[in-house]
């Protein structure tokens, strides 16, 4: 059994190898390579631009992939989705499909351009929007670089923004938000059908999702006297109970908690002025819940 797993090419491709990096997978790929090479002989990778991966898994070419549900909405493809992935080439937060405009034109809302020309990658998607707004416009497909089309050849742009600072750079507002999107791992229905396969997919799901857990988790592990180790555990989150287990003194135990890293920021001047020794963090790969 070998599963065809469509990976994003572009502005995703090093997040995304490094989100496998993390679950366990190392991928070599060559600048010009579309086919890249992975340390798991049940997994065939290909690199594809992310709009167009539901639609060749839809169409059984590749068995399930990585893309942004942005993409899935503007094909409109059923597929059987696995799990979310909460990751984007920046951070860590989703993106935005948004309608945008030259600071300085009169346009506030979507009402206000009626009969007017929009460009977007986000063809289908844009149409569906301006119809269920009852607004007619001349949605038109662009190759990239919309926002420098703005005002001189369009009215308005419909494009992804992670932070706003193109937009930004570009003098551009926005005056409304289409969606919302987050990374999908999702597959055909078909493979998930396919025994072998869904075993597959599951067990990336549970890797990947593990990686995605660790990344803002580190563990750390502390020596507590016995006769302060209410009051050091006491410093602790609420929510986070400790693994304690004796050390050869009976005077001192040893313990270790998983956490944030910035809980532990705070928490290891306290902890350290609260008497506890030998305070050690260190990162985390994966964490299944």
């Amino acid at each position: 059994m070998t599963l065809r797993l469509g990976l994003p090419k572009g502005s995703l491709q090093e997040a995304t190898f490094s989100l496998f990096q993390r679950a366990g997978f190392e991928f070599r790929a060559a600048t010009r390579s579309y086919e890249p090479m992975v340390d798991d002989p049940e997994i065939v990778p290909v690199l594809l631009r992310p709009q167009e991966i539901p639609r060749y898994i839809e169409e059984g070419i590749i068995d399930a992939g990585l893309t942004g549900y942005d993409w899935i909405c503007d094909v409109g493809a059923d597929l059987h989705e696995v799990c979310e992935l909460r990751y984007s080439k920046l951070t860590t937060n989703p993106i935005r499909i948004v309608l945008a405009v030259h600071n300085d034109s009169p346009y506030q809302s979507v009402h206000d351009l009626k009969d007017h020309r929009i460009a977007t990658e986000y063809v289908r998607l844009t149409q569906s929007y301006f119809e269920e707004k009852g607004v007619p416009a001349r949605v038109e497909f662009s190759w990239g670089a919309c926002e420098v089309k703005v005002p001189t050849l369009v009215e308005a742009i419909v494009v992804n923004t992670e932070t706003g600072n193109s937009l930004r750079a570009h003098n551009l507002r926005i005056i409304e938000t289409l969606l919302t999107s987050t990374t999908r791992f999702v597959c055909s229905h078909a493979a998930y059908a396919d025994p072998e396969k869904q075993r597959k997919i599951e067990s990336l799901k549970i890797l990947l999702t593990g990686a995605m857990n660790a990344a803002k988790l580190v563990g750390l592990k502390m020596n507590l006297p016995r006769s302060s180790e209410a009051e050091i555990l006491g410093l602790l989150p609420s929510l986070k109970n400790p693994t304690l287990s004796p050390l050869a003194d009976p005077e001192w135990v040893a313990a270790e908690v998983i956490l944030t890293d910035k809980e532990s920021r705070d928490l290891i001047p306290r902890l350290s002025m609260a008497g506890a020794t030998g305070i050690v963090e260190y990162p985390l790969n994966k964490v299944v819940f």
